[in-house]
């Protein structure tokens, strides 16, 4: 497996040398120090002899927090879109090996790469969880999207605990300098926000998951009707009629397209609902405060790297000056 040294440059995650799998890695000294160790998860204690080289990653999360602690990980699964490897992370993943998907790892592929820990979640992989451990000591993550905690966790597996901190403690500056340019910058600030999901037959309005912690991290707040549904442990609301559009109501959109559904039925749906006089009554839209995000970096990456590009979107969006 390659060890990648990587560094932070202007909120940005940059290359800045690698070394084989036997050579000496500049990420962090930890892993090279560690004897056995143990590492508790949500299903378990993994235990260790010695620190991880090869790795396998068995969701999109890991796949971006490994790059992110500067591993290229033996084994990773396909992306959902952009197969096999999202755009963002292929340079940095390309001589890892597809081991199915999220939902059917391929275990046989798994075995014979020979891991020494698999990054799995409870989400997906409880089932086969007792399967995965006899391959190798595996790690089970609670949440699937919470990118924090997977590089907390992945950091202390890896023997990458400084570097994780390091990477967590840059965030918490980025996110303090943009709140602060937010409130001299904005009339109002606090302000509401709604991701919303344009598909063929609905819209989808995510109340947390991945783009909506990297949203309240960055200080924006949920309306009152999402919030409520956040309390009852919804990820999301479904609206399937034009009637519902009021629901939107916030003073910001992040809007994406679903873009594994035919073009042109999202066109349909998208003139279907935005040329409803429902639509132009909305804060967002009377204020032009609409924006169009990108599809992996705001929902399917769900990583360290990921979220640091949804702030690098948020700084050019409000026309910000990064704070590096």
């Amino acid at each position: 497996m390659k060890k990648t040294s990587y560094i932070i440059f202007g909120g940005t995650i940059l290359l800045a040398g690698c070394g084989d799998d036997e050579g000496t890695s500049t990420v962090s000294t930890d892993a090279e120090s560690m004897s056995a160790y143990e590492v508790e998860h949500h299903l378990g204690v993994a235990e260790f002899e010695e620190t991880p080289e090869n790795v396998v990653t068995l969701f999109q999360g890991a796949n971006d927090t490994a790059v992110a602690l500067g591993y290229e990980p033996v084994g990773i699964v396909e992306s959902w879109l952009e197969q096999p490897v999202y755009e963002y992370l292929r340079d940095d993943l390309s001589e890892s090996t597809i081991v199915g998907d999220e939902i059917q790892p391929n275990l046989e592929e798994i075995a014979a790469l020979e891991p020494d820990v698999i990054i799995a979640t409870q989400s997906r992989h409880e089932e086969v969880y007792e399967q995965l451990s006899d391959i190798a000591p595996t790690v089970v993550l609670e949440e699937l999207n919470d990118f924090k905690a997977t590089l907390e966790i992945m950091g202390e597996t890896l023997g990458e605990e400084d570097q994780a901190k390091q990477l967590l403690d840059h965030w918490d500056e980025r996110i303090e300098d943009f709140q602060l340019q937010m409130e001299s910058t904005q009339d109002e600030w606090p302000m509401t926000r709604s991701v919303i999901n344009f598909r063929s037959d609905s819209l989808r309005l995510f109340v947390e998951g991945f783009p909506g912690s990297v949203l309240s991290d960055a200080g924006f707040e949920m309306p009152d009707n999402q919030q409520q549904a956040y309390e009852t442990d919804e990820t999301f609301i479904e609206l399937t009629n034009t009637e519902s559009i009021p629901e939107l109501e916030s003073d910001m959109f992040f809007v994406y397209m679903q873009s594994n559904q035919e073009a042109d039925e999202l066109d349909e749906a998208w003139q279907l609902w935005t040329d409803h006089p429902l639509w132009g009554e909305l804060e967002a839209v009377d204020q032009d405060q609409v924006e169009m995000v990108d599809e992996v970096i705001w929902s399917m990456g769900a990583g360290f790297i990921a979220a640091n590009e949804m702030l690098d979107d948020l700084y050019e969006i409000f026309e910000l000056e990064d704070g590096e």
